[in-house]
């Protein structure tokens, strides 16, 4: 088990760069679908060298390079993890680290915020405050980026996807694949937690995802607002009209 609760089986690599593409084909070239951080654990499911392909810790598949791997040693899920920091590694070198990122225990932290795994569940409990708390604040300023996992560049779900797992909850990575997580709830009775989806689509397929916050708002990163973005439901605004009239479900994961 990961530490999402997720199943997989003995991990073959973790990712060894800041932060790692994840394309859909073997090549360069192709379009990215996700991004992996530091010190992620992969299974290796397929080899063309110098690609693999691999299934991450949330079930999510896709090719990397083995430039940005190196083989897991066994105990990385037991390692601090940053909201974001700049550290030393044991060969000298200085790189900053991405929400989200584990940190090698022979690393030195030179700024930023680190965290023991004890310490996470204590800092950021599954309780709806908190991870809206999260939600508002860790993104700030985060550009709009298909594919995009942090604050250096997220998508709508990679967004919601990576607060979830900060304070211990496992959602998969796109969000068609989110709309079926947790509990449904009617879109009249949304809570501060929630998630909100949206399609753009006459078949009404999930192509969004939000996360509802107090004082009917809510915070998404979206392409139409180039990155995170806190929203008020009640704006006279034509964009927010727009994207509640495209509202098609909500679930709720705590």
């Amino acid at each position: 088990m990961t530490s999402d609760g997720l199943s997989m089986d003995t991990p073959s690599f973790r990712v060894r760069a800041s932060l790692a593409p994840m394309l859909g084909e073997p090549r360069i070239s192709s379009a990215l679908i996700s991004q992996l951080v530091a010190g992620q654990l992969l299974r290796g499911l397929e080899r063309r060298e110098p690609w693999h392909r691999v299934r991450g810790e949330d079930g999510y598949e896709g090719w990397v390079h083995e430039g940005y791997l190196e083989p897991a040693r066994g105990d990385e899920r037991d390692w601090p993890v940053t909201t974001g920091a700049q550290v030393q590694e044991a060969d000298g070198r200085v790189r900053a680290l991405p929400f989200g990122a584990r940190i090698a225990p022979d690393a030195m932290v030179i700024s930023g915020d680190v965290y023991d795994v004890d310490e996470l569940a204590q800092q950021f409990p599954a309780e709806p405050a908190a991870l809206c708390h999260s939600a508002e604040h860790s993104f700030v300023g985060a550009p709009y980026v298909w594919g995009g996992v942090s604050p250096w560049g997220t998508d709508c779900s990679g967004f919601v996807q990576a607060i979830a797992r900060l304070h211990g909850l496992a959602l998969p990575r796109d969000a068609w694949q989110q709309a079926l997580a947790g509990e449904p709830v009617a879109l009249d009775a949304v809570r501060a937690g929630d998630l909100l989806f949206f399609s753009d689509r006459d078949d009404g397929r999930v192509t969004h995802v939000a996360m509802v916050l107090e004082g009917e708002r809510l915070v998404h990163s979206a392409l139409g607002r180039g990155g995170v973005s806190v929203e008020s439901l009640s704006a006279d605004d034509a964009y927010v009209r727009r994207l509640l009239s495209q509202r098609v479900a909500a679930r709720r994961i705590l």
